[in-house]
């Protein structure tokens, strides 16, 4: 009997439970009317897609003031009820105070990303990749047509310090650690998009998270290279008169004469401002997204745009000058990808000229030494310079070739 008893207790409480449960029913609650803040799902759609007639959500306390009390079956046991809850943290309007993590810790939920996150997947991706892919093409099409810039003399044999150790150091940190930067930084844009079909969601994770910690602490190189790098040649970058004549004449890349020049060129020149202005404004982006809460820079930048009247000139209404630390580093990374890809851009033009474009080239920032014939062609009037030098006793810098 007991056993039987006890297969029969829970067939019993089954059918007798939910019999129970309808002896007692509750009065119907009744919805929020419209008129104390209810919100219809028309209305929560239209919000979402940004339409002028879109209700705004209920002020914090209407759901409580209109819910059933808390003596009948249904009552409430709080001030506000959970849907009030979730929309003051999803418009942001709770008054939250958090015991650790910062300011980004209030931040419950967050949607003000995605027009982000559309720019970056869209126009940004779209853009920048056709930009490289073009300059990649020009440069190709360019060989083709072109061919290697060859010396018109030939080699001479003997050889003429173009850069000395230190130079070759402060432009090989700057180019080695732009480089990484470079690839990991493609990596992140990209990975989701050409990667995770090739290796998979897990690989890439690993190569993500790998990428990350190059980029976010390869980037101290990247400065200081930049800074020697400034140190060292901006003397030699102040534009002249000579640089017009080589700019008239095409560089020599047209045709078979090299116009005179000094230690830099004008290309080179326009390499070297190209570097350090758009690396410097990199490594500044770079800075206010390591250090969000520490060096905001659009607010700032948007309020002196706006009392400028840039707004204006190009018929957009005013710049927002209250940003979240959120939205600035949306834009701070918007700015800092967009600025890297012309970048990269110009520095596959110069990988170019420097290795199969320009014979000879490579040598200058490889061994340091240039031939003779290779500096009087390109370089003729810093030539000139240093063999007045030698004249006047100081110690010649031209050595045979080995």
């Amino acid at each position: 009997m007991r056993k039987i008893a006890a297969l029969l207790l829970p067939v019993f409480l089954a059918f007798s439970l939910p019999i129970a449960a309808q002896d007692v029913v509750p009065p119907a609650a009744e919805a929020i009317p419209l008129s104390q803040g209810g919100q219809t799902l028309e209305d929560i759609l239209a919000r979402q897609s940004g339409l002028k007639d879109a209700r705004e959500p209920r002020e914090t306390g209407s759901a409580a003031d209109a819910a059933a009390g808390i003596g009948t079956a249904l009552g409430t046991r709080g001030a506000d009820s959970d849907s009030v809850v979730w929309e003051t943290l999803r418009f942001g309007t709770s008054d939250l105070t958090v015991s650790a993590g910062g300011p980004q810790a209030g931040v419950v939920i967050q949607d003000g990303g995605m027009w982000w996150l559309e720019f970056r997947r869209g126009p940004l991706a779209t853009y920048g990749g056709w930009l490289l892919i073009g300059m990649v093409g020009l440069l190709v099409l360019f060989y083709l047509v072109r061919g290697k810039i060859r010396l018109s003399t030939g080699f001479s044999g003997r050889t003429i310090v173009r850069f000395a150790s230190i130079e070759r150091f402060g432009h090989w940190l700057l180019a080695g650690s732009f480089i990484l930067l470079a690839l990991t930084g493609l990596i992140s844009l990209f990975g989701r998009m050409g990667l995770i079909p090739l290796v998979g969601k897990e690989t890439y994770a690993m190569l993500a998270v790998g990428s990350k910690w190059v980029h976010n602490n390869i980037s101290w190189a990247f400065m200081i290279g930049l800074v020697m790098v400034f140190v060292m040649w901006v003397a030699h970058n102040l534009p002249n008169r000579t640089d017009l004549v080589w700019f008239a004449k095409g560089g020599g890349l047209i045709g078979h004469g090299h116009p005179p020049a000094k230690k830099f060129n004008g290309g080179q020149k326009i390499i070297f401002w190209s570097v350090i202005l758009l690396g410097a404004s990199i490594s500044v982006s770079g800075l206010s997204l390591l250090f969000p809460f520490q060096l905001p820079l659009f607010a700032k930048t948007f309020a002196v745009m706006n009392d400028i009247g840039i707004p204006g000139w190009i018929g957009m209404e005013a710049f927002p000058t209250r940003l979240s630390p959120q939205e600035e580093m949306q834009f701070a990374q918007l700015w800092h990808a967009m600025v890297s890809f012309v970048l990269i851009a110009i520095i596959i033009a110069h990988i170019y000229i420097g290795t199969v474009g320009m014979e000879g080239a490579y040598d200058a920032m490889g061994s340091g030494e240039v031939d003779l014939n290779w500096a009087k062609e390109h370089h003729s009037l810093w030539v000139e310079e240093m063999q007045n030098k030698t004249a006047t006793g100081e110690r010649s810098q031209t050595t045979p070739a080995e």
